[in-house]
């Protein structure tokens, strides 16, 4: 069914879905990593981007946050880039856990695979991947570049951030070496972590993170630079996993009521990709029991039942002006 709608009504939609999720209360800081902990509860930011170009920010959305398991999104697209979607399947895998981000039992439980890209284990596997091997400083350029062509500027590292993820990573050390122990490293333990830890300290913003969901959602590429930044049978694939496991142990829930593939992290922020149609992001600190950001998945889902968009919904949609 094709379905048309104008730029003026998604502006209208996101400004309505600001208005209500502003409102909300509810959710704390993530208090376990403690630069977290610190950051203002009351910043709140909505960014929405067309393939056109168009963008449509609301809120907080240049301030700089901690981009947590977000990051987790662009270094599975670069280790596909890198080597392709099938190794990536092959050498991590691509199934949803049902456990939280950070389970050491889904590695017992799946001792052959640490799942998916998109939980802890096979985003440290992924860092793994990243070439040129043996390398940290190379690893970390190609990691560091690959999210500024997706966001079409560059993220920042917070030190501070940097530091206390550093001086409290005790469960990621154990996935690691347990990876290690299952022959799911592809590289240094210690350098795969330490690029895992210093990824997820990167400060973006949601204006950031907007372009990067329509990058995506646009076959790769970058609608404000121009850029393909990867081959657009790579859109499908990353898609895919963000459905399956970008809520943790929540996903299937938030596909059901919200229609949008999306993916959270710790710092606040979600993006959501609707592939064809437009990226969104959202960013708020205070988060679930579940570590998924309170008011930034309740904008999201008003946002996409108030225009019904929805990626099982079989429409074809064009956006007009």
């Amino acid at each position: 069914m094709d379905k048309t709608i104008t730029v003026a009504q998604v502006r209208q939609a996101a400004q309505q879905a600001y208005d209500s999720a502003a409102r909300l209360s509810g959710g704390a800081n993530a208090d376990y990593i403690p630069y977290l902990a610190n950051i203002n509860p009351r910043l709140f930011g909505l960014s929405v981007v067309l393939p056109s170009g168009t963008v449509m920010n609301f809120g907080d959305t240049d301030y700089r946050f901690g981009i947590e398991s977000v990051s987790k999104v662009p270094t599975a697209i670069l280790a596909m880039k890198q080597h392709s979607p099938k190794a990536v399947l092959e050498k991590i895998g691509a199934d949803a856990t049902g456990l939280p981000f950070n389970s050491i039992f889904a590695i017992l439980l799946e001792n052959d695979h640490p799942s998916t890209p998109l939980v802890n284990a096979g985003a440290i596997s992924a860092c793994s991947m990243v070439g040129p091997q043996g390398d940290a400083d190379a690893k970390w350029k190609a990691i560091t570049d690959n999210i500024t062509d997706l966001c079409g500027s560059a993220p920042e590292l917070i030190d501070e951030l940097y530091k206390s993820e550093s001086d409290t990573n005790f469960n990621n050390r154990a996935i690691t070496w347990l990876l290690k122990n299952y022959n799911r490293l592809y590289d240094d333990p210690a350098m795969s972590l330490d690029l895992y830890t210093r990824q997820c300290s990167l400060g973006i913003t949601c204006a950031q993170l907007g372009v990067m969901a329509a990058t995506i959602a646009s076959g790769g590429h970058n609608p404000l630079t121009g850029q393909q930044v990867f081959a657009p049978e790579i859109a499908p694939k990353i898609t895919t996993l963000i459905a399956t496991v970008g809520f943790y142990q929540h996903s299937g829930d938030w596909l059901y009521t919200s229609g949008i593939p999306a993916k959270s992290g710790v710092g606040g922020g979600v993006i959501g990709v609707l592939p064809g149609v437009l990226g969104i992001a959202a960013f708020a600190p205070p988060l679930d029991s579940a570590g998924n950001s309170v008011k930034a998945q309740a904008a999201i889902l008003n946002f996409m039942q108030s225009l019904g968009l929805g990626i099982m919904n079989g429409d074809r949609v064009t956006i007009t002006e």
